[in-house]
């Protein structure tokens, strides 16, 4: 059975040469330091989740790429997840997009989940911007609103770095005091406010799912500091600051989780109201990665 570090190699390589059949003409070399050169070494990579689907389309020089093509890959199976790898460029920058991601509640390990993480690594990403649909535990928030996350609450009972440890991947205590990057919070603060897009900051709970919460679990992580509570985000955030990646993660608030006003969740209409935000955070996310 292939180990973790084969796996990743084995899955860049087959992109690599993926890309490079659709660019004849690019010089394409990965470096076996973890970083990309010529034609494929991506500046920044990206998480399409819920709410952030439609920025691929304002990728120029796109490949796509399935899946199911590439080696050890899972297959997307929730709802709105195309499952593709998108290479390209936005605003100048090189990027490397996955449209659509993998959730721990669909029976997957935390190294299956994160898998493309340490691939955008290995093809020479430094940043990665996350987005995410999430239910609004502050009282302040309505469907609609967007909201940076600023730090996390890792509630799902799991962390991808449990086993042993690659020296070479990153460190077996890795530190995390700024793990949603200062830097590129503010980036996006300042940009929100250029484009007069109305933007909050908060905490980031991130749970298992697929059940949503009960009023009790919404109160208990409300009083434990969380603004926002969500299925997905925690694990990737955690292998891409594990590899050395500055991370921007962006919410999708589409639904009011109040415990003492709670009615029962309607996901047709989440899934509604996170379209109807996707405008907004395309236009926000496209600027912020022309500015970085």
């Amino acid at each position: 059975m292939a180990d973790l570090k084969e796996k990743i190699e084995k899955a860049t390589n087959f992109v690599i040469e993926r890309v490079a059949e659709s660019r004849p003409s690019a010089e394409i070399r990965p470096s076996g330091r973890g970083r990309g050169t010529g034609d494929i070494q991506q500046q920044i990579g990206i998480i399409l989740g819920t709410g952030l689907g439609p920025l691929a389309d304002r990728v120029e020089e796109r490949v796509s790429i399935p899946y199911a093509d590439i080696p050890f890959f899972p297959i997307a199976t929730s709802h709105g997840h195309i499952g593709q790898l998108v290479f390209g460029k936005i605003g100048g920058k090189k990027i490397v997009a996955m449209q659509g991601r993998f959730h721990y509640y669909e029976g997957l390990s935390g190294e299956e989940i994160t898998l493309p993480i340490r691939v955008m690594k290995k093809l020479g990403a430094t940043i990665l911007i996350e987005s995410n649909a999430a239910g609004g535990l502050n009282p302040q928030f309505i469907p609609g609103d967007l909201m940076i996350i600023t730090d996390h609450i890792n509630f799902m009972g799991m962390n991808p770095l449990i086993g042993p440890n690659d020296d070479t991947l990153g460190p077996r205590f890795p530190d995390m005091s700024n793990v949603y990057d200062r830097d590129l919070v503010k980036l996006t603060e300042d940009v929100a406010r250029e484009e007069k897009i109305k933007i909050y900051k908060g905490v980031y709970a991130g749970v298992t799912g697929p059940n949503l919460e009960t009023a009790a679990e919404y109160r208990f992580f409300r009083i434990i500091g969380a603004d926002a509570i969500g299925m997905s985000t925690v694990p990737e955030v955690i292998v891409a600051i594990h590899s050395g990646l500055k991370v921007l993660g962006i919410s999708c608030i589409t639904d009011r989780c109040l415990p003492d006003a709670l009615t029962p969740a309607n996901i047709d209409e989440i899934l509604k109201v996170a379209a109807s935000a996707e405008p907004v955070l395309t236009q926000l996310v496209a600027k912020v990665i022309e500015k970085i």
